[in-house]
């Protein structure tokens, strides 16, 4: 209780302290300097060989990431196209039958088209002789995604005035299963890079703790706060990431550029956000595990 007692006094007397602007700007610049020190402590050969291979490594993710976007509009769009054929019982009524499937989840559009419409577009094919016409009324149903075609069979199976349906199961079953590899890779080379990263950081930031070893020792014993150490070394490797992931940038973008030439030459549309968001991720992912690595290394060999 007395900590807690104690705790409560200082962060009450430090609000009533005037805040002095300039010295914290001097203290800012100062941690700064400190991490451009300890960079330059780390060697340029080492420092250029961390910032090549987490631009290779972010690259590689980043590259990674776009494609699957890619994939994902290619397999909504197949989605789209990839239409659920509903034949009706006879005597059903078309529109109300069109009506009721309008309003079931992920369906987007309901198209019908009349037996006799069928039975003469098929007639002109075969050149069939005048027969009575044996086909049903029929329903082309769109559905949103792949995902979500079985939902919508089964209801259509319960509904009453269905006979039959059909669609392709295989190629359904094929997008799905596209989209589950694809984002099981996702995260697996998420964990990959995040792995690498912390490795790669923690035996940088080593190599810096031991160059300041008496230095770090000595702030110390003199009652130097734990993040005024820290922060030197988080910057260190914040720069690191966030270098990787700029020179990155434009080999994301020549990919990028040659995925929006395929879309237009299939005539799928792309998503338009798809380069702001693998380029924030990069940034984020890089800057994040970077300081990650350092702050765990922080931690291992300081305590503090």
């Amino acid at each position: 209780m007395s900590s807690n007692n104690g705790l409560k006094i200082k962060k009450s007397i430090r609000k009533r302290i005037p805040k002095d602007r300039l010295t914290e700007i001097r203290i800012m610049y100062r941690l700064v300097k400190e991490a451009v020190n300890d960079m330059m402590r780390t060697g340029l050969i080492i420092n250029v060989a961390i910032i090549m291979t987490m631009c290779a490594i972010l690259t590689i993710f980043g590259v990674f990431f776009r494609f699957s976007l890619s994939i994902s509009s290619f397999s909504k769009e197949l989605g789209k196209v990839l239409e659920v054929s509903v034949y009706l019982k006879d005597g059903a009524n078309m529109d109300f039958a069109a009506k009721q499937i309008q309003e079931y989840p992920h369906v987007i559009k309901v198209t019908g088209i009349p037996k006799q419409d069928s039975w003469n577009s098929l007639k002109k094919e075969l050149s069939l002789p005048d027969l009575a016409n044996p086909l049903p009324d029929t329903l082309r149903v769109s559905v949103d995604s792949t995902k979500n075609v079985e939902d919508i069979c089964v209801k259509l199976k319960a509904a009453s005035f269905v006979e039959d349906i059909s669609y392709a199961s295989d190629l359904a079953e094929k997008i799905n299963m596209a989209n589950s590899i694809i984002s099981h890779l996702i995260v697996l080379i998420v964990v990959a890079i995040a792995v690498l990263t912390i490795t790669i950081i923690n035996n940088t930031i080593l190599l810096v703790i031991q160059s300041r070893k008496d230095e770090i020792e000595i702030m110390r014993l003199m009652g130097v706060s734990n993040w005024y150490i820290r922060f030197p070394l988080l910057l260190q490797g914040a720069f690191y990431g966030f270098t990787g992931a700029l020179l990155s940038v434009p080999l994301i973008f020549l990919v990028h550029r040659s995925l929006l030439n395929l879309h237009k030459f299939f005539y799928i549309p792309g998503t338009s956000y798809s380069l702001n968001l693998v380029i924030m991720t990069v940034f984020i992912i890089g800057i994040v595990f970077c300081c990650g690595g350092s702050y765990w290394c922080i931690k291992k060999h300081l305590q503090v």
